[in-house]
């Protein structure tokens, strides 16, 4: 498969402009033109290795993990250092479970503030009182 930036972008689901951040960011490369004059001419194509990575960073950011983590993790599916991966994973699920908590706790002073809100028509809203203090 030899596919233009544009297409490789809408197959891993991200525009144009992330493939070119990620490039930047070192964790893609960027290949040659092919045809031309080397000035400007040709188009750059991107195969299966690229798509693979580009999904590969979409889905380690998607399960919340850093460019700088993911970069991190690029460089270690190289090599076979487990115990290393498993430490990035483990320091992620102890990253979620933490906002878990502070969502949970958010969530239910929020759903006490709607209950305190329907139980009067009185006087300013606890809601709204809560968030300007």
């Amino acid at each position: 498969m030899r596919l233009t930036i544009g297409k490789l972008a809408d197959a891993g689901g991200v525009g144009v402009e992330t493939v070119r951040y990620y490039q930047r960011r070192g964790l893609m490369g960027t290949p040659v033109r092919s045809g031309g004059d080397g000035w400007g001419g040709g188009v750059r194509r991107y195969g299966d290795q690229d798509l693979r990575r580009l999904k590969f960073i979409r889905s380690a950011q998607a399960s919340g993990f850093t460019l700088e983590e993911i970069s991190e993790l690029l460089a270690l599916e190289e090599g076979d250092d487990r115990v290393r991966v498993r430490a990035l994973a483990r320091q992620r699920i102890e990253t979620l479970d933490k906002k878990i908590a502070q969502m949970t706790e958010t969530r239910a002073a929020l759903a006490r503030l709607a209950d305190q809100c329907a139980a009067s028509d009185k006087g300013p809203c606890p809601i709204l009182a809560a968030f300007e203090s």
